[in-house]
This record gives C-alpha cells, sequence and structure tokens, in this order.
C-alpha cells in the first residue's frame, strides 16, 4: 500500500517492500513520525556523520536523505523498500548510504538514530558495534512504539552508551534519549555476539553439533521445539539434487539435510542478513567437511531469482509476523515462490502451528498437501509439484 507520511519540512510517499496492493500495513508507523518531530523541533544539528539504524522500511533514510546519512539494517527487504522509496520521492543515487548489520560501521557517529528492533540481542550488537564511533557529542535519540520499549531496552543503552531517559509518549509511541559517557569505553563488556551451543543429544544427524548464532536470530540459545519437530520429520533422499533452506535462520535445517544427502547441493536463503552469515557459520562447524555437494548461502527475496524447474526440494518455516503484526503475506509469498522454482516431482515441505491452516493454502496452490508429522502444537506438510 502506497501512503503519504508527513514530516514537519515535506511529505513523502511510501510503500513496503515488495508492493502488494492487497497490503493494508504501512511503511511507516507514529515511532517515525515523533522522531522525526522531535528532531525538527530540538533543533537537533543533523550535520556530520548521521546513522540510521533498524530503519524498517525506509521511512527515516528518506525523509533525512539530504543530510546524507547511512542506513544499517539487517533485512534485505527494508533495504529493497529503502532503495524503492528514495527513487519514488526523487532523492538522487547515493544521497542515503546503504550497509547491512555485516557491515564495518562508520568509524565516527556524530547522530545516532535508532529504531529499536524487536530483538533485544541484536540492538545489544549493533550498539555494541557503533560505540567505538559513539563520542561525548554524539546525539542519540532512539524510538518505537511503547509496547517496543522495555526497561531492558534503556538498560541496554545505558550499560553500552552512557545515561538514558524517556520521553512521553505520543500516539502510543515513545523515544529514548541517550547522553553518550566516554568512561564506558573501557568499563564495558564485549559483545557477546555471536553466541555457540551444542545440539542435544536426540535429534538424528544433528546430535551433539554446534550451532552459531549471531544477533537477531531466532532461538539464540537453544533449538526451538518447532525445529526439533522438523528435524524428526525430514525426507529422506540420497543422491544428487537442488534442496533448498527458505527462511533458513541459523541454517540447523538445511545442515540436516546436508548431512544426510551428502551429493545434494543445499541452498540456504533468508532475507536476514545475520541469519545467512549464522546459517554460513552453523554449516561450517556442522558440516563443512562433507565431501559431494556443495553448500550457497543467499540473502534475499524467498524464492525470487531462482530458475523455474530448478529446484528439487524446497523445505520452509515460514513466518507468520512483520515486525509487530500478523500475517500470512510472506507464508503465501513463499509457498508461491516454491511452486515456481520446483521441477515438475519437486516437493515443497512445511512446518507451522496447527492453527495457521497451511494445508489450505497448498491445496489450493499445488493442488495436493499430504500430513507427514503432527503433534498437539504444529503439522510437518508435504506438496508436490505435479
Amino acid at each position: 500500500m502506497n501512503d503519504r507520511m508527513t514530516a514537519p519540512w515535506a511529505e513523502y510517499e511510501l510503500a513496503r517492500f515488495p508492493e502488494d496492493p492487497r497490503d493494508r500495513l504501512r511503511a511507516w508507523d507514529a515511532a517515525d513520525a515523533y522522531l522525526l518531530r522531535h528532531l525538527a523541533e530540538s533543533g537537533t544539528p543533523l550535520t556530520g556523520s548521521v546513522v540510521v539504524v533498524g530503519d524498517r522500511w525506509g521511512a527515516l533514510a528518506t525523509a533525512l536523505a539530504a543530510h546524507r546519512p547511512t542506513q544499517i539494517t539487517d533485512s534485505f527487504l527494508a533495504r529493497q523498500a529503502t532503495r524503492a522509496n528514495l527513487a519514488r520521492n526523487g532523492v538522487e543515487d547515493g544521497a542515503v548510504r546503504l550497509l547491512t548489520t555485516r557491515d564495518t560501521p562508520p568509524g565516527r557517529v556524530d547522530v545516532l538514530l535508532v529504531r529499536v528492533p524487536k530483538s533485544l540481542a541484536l540492538l545489544e550488537d549493533q550498539l555494541h558495534r557503533l560505540a567505538p564511533g559513539v563520542h561525548e557529542g554524539t546525539a542519540v535519540v532512539g524510538t518505537g512504539m511503547v509496547k517496543e520499549i522495555h526497561t531492558s531496552t534503556l538498560k541496554l543503552f545505558e550499560r553500552i552508551l552512557g545515561p538514558t531517559r524517556t520521553s512521553l509518549a505520543q500516539q502510543k509511541a515513545r523515544l529514548v534519549h541517550c547522553t553518550p559517557d566516554p568512561s564506558l569505553a573501557g568499563a564495558r563488556d564485549a559483545n557477546p555476539w555471536p553466541y555457540s551451543y551444542q545440539l542435544p543429544d536426540d535429534i538424528g544427524m544433528l546430535s551433539g553439533r554446534t550451532v552459531i548464532n549471531h544477533a537477531g536470530v531466532f532461538c539464540a540459545d537453544r533449538l526451538d521445539i518447532g525445529t526439533r519437530f522438523f528435524l524428526r520429520h525430514l525426507p529422506h533422499r540420497r543422491g544428487a539434487g537442488r534442496v533448498v533452506d527458505l527462511g533458513c535462520g541459523n541454517g540447523v535445517v538445511g545442515t540436516a539435510m546436508a548431512l544426510g544427502d551428502p551429493e545434494a547441493d543445499v541452498v540456504f536463503v533468508d532475507e536476514s542478513y545475520q541469519a545467512v552469515a549464522s546459517a554460513e557459520a552453523t554449516y561450517a562447524a556442522s558440516a563443512g567437511g562433507r565431501v559431494g555437494g556443495k553448500a550457497e548461502f543467499l540473502v534475499g527475496d524467498g524464492m525470487e531469482g531462482f530458475p523455474a524447474g530448478s529446484v528439487d526440494l524446497v523445505l520452509n518455516n515460514p513466518p507468520f509476523h512483520s515486525h509487530q503484526a500478523t500475517t500470512d503475506a510472506t507464508a503465501w509469498r513463499m509457498f508461491k515462490g516454491a511452486w515456481r522454482a520446483l521441477r515438475p516431482g519437486g516437493e515443497l515441505w512445511v512446518i507451522g502451528n496447527r492453527h495457521l491452516g497451511y494445508h489450505m493454502k497448498l491445496r489450493r496452490l499445488f493442488g495436493n498437501s499430504e500430513l507427514v508429522g503432527s503433534d498437539a502444537k504444529f503439522v510437518v506438510l508435504k506438496a508436490v509439484k505435479r
């Protein structure tokens, strides 16, 4: 949905990525608007190195493009949305420097604007990475909806950067004001990310092997119950073929398939840069010595870019949230992308919560859906491209 955001100095036409005329979710919210109002009303000098972290759909980067900011995001979709929104509003190429959470951040930060992420771990990692560039004169302001900012959020800012206070709420949004304390430079703990742990001994091929998680990836310190259930029901196949771990997260499922089918080429794909980095590290730690098939690691928009008929098997645990909103739009796009990329006879295997009703979507798209396994919470489904 295209929508207009009013900032104190202009209006901006914004959209999420990929654009979907049926999507009623906006590309900005009250937290973005509150931050922009504060910057204008407070007279915060937007000079020097302006860094915007966690900008969800490019609303902040677009509105601040005249100040040539650096945007840092973990989301491929947010990065593409930013590019599209900058072009939509006539911003010249190169006005905004686009970095990912895996890139080296600027060495000096004069203005730091943080859209508080859902993941406290991702916030911790990014503040640690940015802290060396923050100095006594840096203006640091965070923004988020009231339900996104907790005591633990404020404590992170205080522990890593300096004293912190919050604003009054406006339209259910709040600001976080932080005053950098240079004396913390020698006292702050080291960045704890990435984090590694050993898998339990009762999950088959991956038993006892190592998982490595970068900050912000789901279930950073343990194997989640959904993935554990999926591992018990993965297909048993041997021989050369192309397998895709779609929405790979830390890569546990794709790594299990690589170990179980050494001749298969396994592609790990996710829209999160942190996730793909985690998958690559997990694979290297647990399956890097296998002889036979190759492993490929891609950050991208689902199955976009895979030629039609180029894939034999897709494994998928689709998300059903987009930030704070519950939606099946991502799952539906993943299923359609898998159908297009699969060869005739190729299979899509999906795990999901029982109540999500994925079997109906698969039947509508593939014409079939088989229940492979179920328990009180999860179902594993298989659909075959006829």
